[in-house]
C-alpha cells in the first residue's frame, strides 16, 4: 500500500520528461492519473499505454497559461474520477535563454504566463475541490534557480522564485485546512530542457555532460515520496534531490 493508491492526481506537462515519468510511476502505484499538456496526441498515447498496462489514466489537452483551460482540467478530473487528491504543477519553459538586454520581451512574458501564472491557475482551480473534500497534496516543480541566479536565465530564475513564493503563500493560507503543499527541486534532469540549455552555451549548466543529469524516473520517485506523511517536514518549502539527505529520504542512490 502507498499514499498514492486510489488517489486522483493531475500532472501538467505530462507529454514527456518529468511529467510522463511521474504519470507512469503514480499509475504503477495505484493512482488514477490525469495527464495534461498542450500536446494532446502525446498525452493520449501515454494514457492509453498506462491503461493497457492495467493502470487508470485519462488525458486532456491544456494550456496552463489559460485559466479556463485549467479549470476545465480540474472539472474533468473530478467528473471522471470522482475527486481530486493531488496536483503536480510541472509545466514550465526555460526560454528565453538570453542576456536581459537581448531577451525577447514576448518570450519573457510567455515564460511568466506558463511558469508563474500556470502554477497559480493550477492552485486556484484545484484548491476549492480539495478544500471541499478535506484536503489534498500539491507539488510545484521548483529549481535551484528559485534561490540562485544564472547567466542568461533571468526569466527562469525569476519565475521559479515566484513559484517558491506561491508554495509558501499556499501553505500559509491553507496548511491548517488539510492542504499539503511543497516544491520539489530536482537538480538537473535528463530531459529536452537540458538539450535546450546545452545548445545555449551560457552559464555552467550548459557545460554539463548528459551523463551528469539524473533520469526523470528519479524525480518521479521523489514526487511519490512527497505524498507520504514522512515528507511533512518539507511542507511549505522546497524539497531537494540535490543533497544526499534528500535522495536518501526519497529512497534514491546518493549519486
Amino acid at each position: 500500500m502507498t499514499a498514492l493508491k486510489d488517489k486522483t492526481i493531475i500532472i501538467t506537462g505530462a507529454s514527456r520528461g518529468i511529467g510522463e515519468a511521474a504519470a507512469r510511476n503514480f499509475a504503477d502505484q495505484g493512482a488514477a492519473v490525469v495527464l495534461a499538456a498542450r500536446s494532446g496526441d502525446a498525452i493520449d498515447t501515454i494514457a492509453a499505454e498506462i491503461r493497457e498496462a492495467g493502470g487508470t489514466a485519462s488525458a486532456l489537452a491544456c494550456d496552463v497559461a489559460d485559466f479556463s483551460a485549467v479549470q476545465q482540467l480540474v472539472d474533468h478530473a473530478v467528473a471522471t474520477h470522482g475527486r481530486l487528491d493531488g496536483l503536480i504543477n510541472n509545466a514550465a519553459v526555460i526560454d528565453p535563454i538570453a542576456h536581459i538586454a537581448e531577451a525577447d520581451p514576448a518570450a519573457w512574458g510567455k515564460a511568466v504566463d506558463i511558469n508563474v501564472k500556470g502554477v497559480f491557475h493550477g492552485l486556484r482551480a484545484a484548491l476549492p475541490p480539495m478544500l471541499d473534500q478535506g484536503g489534498g497534496t500539491i507539488v510545484n516543480i521548483s529549481s535551484g534557480a528559485a534561490t540562485g541566479v544564472l547567466e542568461g536565465w533571468s526569466a527562469y530564475c525569476s519565475t521559479k522564485a515566484a513559484v517558491l513564493s506561491l508554495t509558501r503563500a499556499t501553505h500559509l493560507e491553507y496548511g491548517d485546512r488539510g492542504i499539503r503543499v511543497m516544491g520539489l527541486s530536482p537538480g538537473t534532469v535528463a530531459t529536452q530542457m537540458q538539450r535546450e540549455i546545452k545548445a545555449s552555451g551560457l552559464n555552467p549548466v550548459s557545460q554539463l555532460d548528459w551523463e551528469d543529469h539524473i533520469p526523470p524516473e528519479w524525480v518521479a520517485q521523489g514526487l511519490a515520496f512527497l505524498f507520504e506523511p514522512a515528507a511533512n517536514d518539507w511542507l511549505g518549502t522546497d524539497f531537494s534531490l540535490k543533497t544526499p539527505e534528500g535522495r536518501a529520504a526519497a529512497g534514491l542512490p546518493a549519486a
